[in-house]
């Protein structure tokens, strides 16, 4: 029988992948769970059209990357953060929080997965951080 997955099912395939699967398995295992339907012409045809667009949206998506990464490139990263004494951060500074702070303060969707960190941030001071390819200089400072 050939199926749609509707999800990434391991062992067997990822999603809008048309595969052929044992009846018993589509009806007792895949069906049940919806990790997958029939596959009708009409489905399949619908799922194409999903796959493009899909696809599109992607291309868009790193077209939109590429912009931010080149304005985050021009301009200065500030980070204000609480400091002791001994100008340590009460908490670090990982590519999660450098993301939020890029969105909030600069309007730039950066991903965290993108930014590489060789340590947590936990002092004040100049610090170069790669987002892609590029690399970026941040300024933490106590405020």
């Amino acid at each position: 029988m050939k199926v749609i997955l509707l999800q990434n099912t391991a062992g067997l395939g990822e999603k809008y992948e048309v595969k052929n699967v044992s009846d018993g398995y589509a009806r007792n295992f895949l069906f049940p769970k919806n990790l997958a339907k029939l596959a009708t012409p009409k489905a399949v045809k619908v799922i194409e059209i999903e796959k493009k667009r899909r696809e599109q949206e992607k291309e868009v998506q790193k077209d939109i990357l590429k912009l931010n990464i080149q304005k985050l490139m021009e301009t200065k990263i500030i980070v204000e953060r609480k400091t002791n004494e001994k100008g340590h951060l009460f908490d670090s500074l990982d590519p999660k929080d450098i993301s939020k702070i890029l969105k909030e303060k600069y309007q730039l969707d950066i991903p965290p997965k993108i930014i590489k960190i060789e340590n947590p941030i936990k002092a004040i001071g100049d610090f170069k951080i790669k987002v892609g390819e590029n690399e970026i200089a941040v300024t933490v400072s106590s405020h």
